[in-house]
């Protein structure tokens, strides 16, 4: 008996025009056909014309003496800012002086206790641990000023973005208002908060408080928002129908029900708080991050690496007890109960007593451990041996060299040779077939305020940084994450070396990098691969394990092989979360790359750096604008409308 085999239905030209990305295609071919004539003819250079450029130097240099020139009398400044900046030195210095009035071994065993309560012994163990290498490596003080600044950051960053995001959650008006400037607060690298908050507030703690809460509050606000909306519906029909006012249900219903997204925000806020209060070092906070400034500026490698390390160690240690407290919420306490409580905070307080009796508050001279030179013994031997000359392989400064020439450079003068027209056709078609209409208007839009700024090249050079970036950590990425999903061994491996990349802040990551290939370009977009990496490989991973199982079962049974069901089920049902990683690679990296003018990157992020150090209002504040429209238009070019992801899904 003859087998019959179906064929699968061959798609003609009207079944291809009835998909959507082929109708968009289509349209913007025919737009380009008569718009790239009249283009070329007009603008046959191909670099962005003068003409449509608008010079901000001159109004931003007015704007910038009159504020300076009004600072210390103008009403706005005396009344206002001025007793804002007040109240955040004076809450900073008591948070400080408290710290320093505790002593080391009372701030050491106070975190221990707030560990062992929220998740039990071994957390308190780190903890410990962790304080105490901080002083270990003469960093008490400075992690001291870090933590002070912090804490009154953090507390800032939650009141404003949980009110934010009670607005928001609690009216659609208010939620539609608030997205865009969100969405925009996000996508900015952190660099670009800086010299505005500074031309107000000078350089000290108080730009740094407030750059930080500028920082850190969006995710606060969107948890919030996300909590409220997503409270269970029977949930408030039942209080409703006790007869309980709009106050009473926010109170006694959708508060407490998002109460695991409020946890979650108070950990991502606490998190890029610290991100923040180590690149504000730059603008004068002072602490851990400023000594890590420092010895990068001097290229001392191991000043930087004994001031990198509390960093880390801090950013672990808050990460695991605010994610523990969110996975306890509701429980008891991991340990001790309420009588075991009592007892452990008096022995704090004693602890704290007798080491104020003793005169022993500050960290011993005797006990410090000096690592900053063996690590520069360890670079030199690097510098000596690893930089060039090595045997087949090459040395580190050689890829560093090769990758600059054969792969940046050539991405940065194909760019820039690009007549700047065809660049924003390019965006539009990206943007359209991946989001709607008003996606590509806003990419396009984005990409022609760069023009516009006068800064057109070194935002394309930027831009080759970022996608050279972007290429390796997605090959990286979607590599290590397929992998990851397919085993079990290898992801659980994987998942502490990934705990600790994800809660590095972005400024650590230039210390190994300038250690092993100098400074340049190429050690920028070694950053940006190495901190962007992680989240790519995790959302890869998750959103593999999380295709629906039943879909695979069935591909088995019809005979298909491992790499069958991956590419032909997992990879097209997984595309949201693919489309999410690709996404998020491409903001990480830019915020990276940006810090990298900090180690020679060049472009868009030396202009930051240059309108800091200089106060030069218009390079820094141009440069940032810029560096804003990059992200803007990245986001929108990667990440689809919610309805079409989940048309694509």
């Amino acid at each position: 008996m003859a087998t019959i085999t179906a064929n699968p239905p061959r798609l003609g030209l009207p079944g291809l025009l009835k998909r959507p990305a082929v109708r968009k295609l289509l349209l913007l071919a025919l737009a380009a056909a008569i718009l790239v004539p009249l283009a070329d003819a007009r603008w046959a250079s191909g670099t962005w014309p003068g003409a449509l450029t608008v010079d901000l130097s001159e109004p931003l240099a007015k704007a910038s003496d009159w504020i300076i020139d009004n600072r210390d009398s103008h009403p706005l400044f005396l009344y206002f800012f001025g007793h804002v900046s007040n109240v955040v030195v004076i809450a900073v210095r008591a948070v400080y002086l408290t710290l320093l009035a505790i002593g080391w071994a009372g701030v050491t065993a106070l975190g221990a206790l707030v560990a062992w309560r929220v998740a039990g012994l071994k957390l308190a163990l780190g903890t410990a641990a962790a304080f105490l290498a901080c002083g270990l490596l003469g960093m008490w003080v400075p992690t001291m000023q870090t933590l002070a600044l912090m804490v009154v950051a953090v507390l800032a960053s939650v009141v404003v973005g949980a009110l934010l995001g009670l607005a928001a959650g609690l009216s659609d008006r208010m939620d539609r208002a608030l997205r865009p400037v969100l969405d925009t607060m996000q996508v900015m690298p952190a660099f670009a908060y800086l010299l505005p908050v500074v031309l107000v507030f000078g350089i000290g703690v108080p730009a740094a408080v407030l750059a930080t809460v500028i920082y850190a509050a969006p995710p606060m606000a969107r948890l919030t928002s996300l909590g409220l909306r997503g409270a269970d519906k029977e949930v408030l029909e039942a209080v409703a129908s006790l007869g309980s006012t709009a106050r009473q249900r926010l109170l006694t219903a959708r508060i407490p029900l998002a109460r695991k997204e409020l946890l979650l925000g108070v950990n991502q806020t606490i998190m890029m708080s610290l991100s923040m209060a180590v690149i504000a070092a730059v603008i004068g906070a002072g602490g851990l991050g400023d000594r890590v400034y420092q010895a990068l500026a001097s290229v001392d490698i191991g000043a930087a690496f004994a001031a990198g390390i509390p960093i880390v160690l801090l950013a672990v240690v808050l990460d695991r007890v605010t994610g523990a407290a969110g996975e306890r919420l509701g429980a008891e306490p991991a340990s001790g109960g309420r009588l075991g409580g009592l007892l452990a905070l008096a022995g704090v307080v004693a602890v704290a007593v007798a080491g104020r009796l003793a005169g022993r508050l500050d960290w011993p001279d005797a006990w410090i451990v000096n690592i900053a030179e063996p690590v520069n013994r360890a670079v030199d031997w690097m510098t000596a041996h690893l930089y060039s000359g090595v045997p087949v392989i090459g040395g580190t400064a050689d890829w560093a060299g090769h990758f600059t020439t054969w792969v940046l450079d050539p991405v940065r003068d194909g760019l820039q040779g690009l007549p700047w027209w065809s660049l924003l056709l390019i965006v539009a078609a990206l943007a359209w077939v991946i989001g709607t209409w008003r996606t590509a208007l806003t990419a396009v839009l984005a990409m022609a305020a760069i023009g516009v700024l006068g800064v057109w090249k070194p935002s394309l050079d930027t831009l080759s940084q970022v996608l050279a970036a972007v290429a390796i950590t997605l090959v990286v990425g979607f590599a290590v994450g397929i992998a990851a999903a397919r085993s079990d061994r290898l992801e659980r491996a994987l998942r502490p070396v990934l705990d600790v990349f994800q809660t590095m802040p972005q400024f650590v990551y230039l210390i190994p990098v300038v250690a092993l290939f100098g400074v340049g370009r190429a050690p920028a977009v070694a950053a940006a691969i190495v901190y962007a990496l992680p989240a790519v490989v995790r959302i890869t991973t998750q959103g593999l394990r999380q295709v629906d199982p039943a879909a695979l079962e069935a591909s088995g049974s019809l005979g298909a092989t491992s790499w069958q069901q991956l590419r032909q089920v997992q990879l097209p049902l997984a595309r949201p979360a693919l489309l999410l990683a690709v996404n998020q690679g491409l903001v990480l990296v830019l915020a990276v790359v940006v810090i990298g003018g900090l180690v020679g990157g060049g472009a868009l992020g030396y202009d930051v750096v240059f309108g800091l150090a200089q106060g030069d209002l218009a390079t820094g504040l141009v440069a940032g604008v810029a560096i804003v429209c990059l992200g803007l238009m990245l986001d929108r070019v990667t990440q689809p409308t919610e309805r079409r992801a989940k048309k694509g899904a």
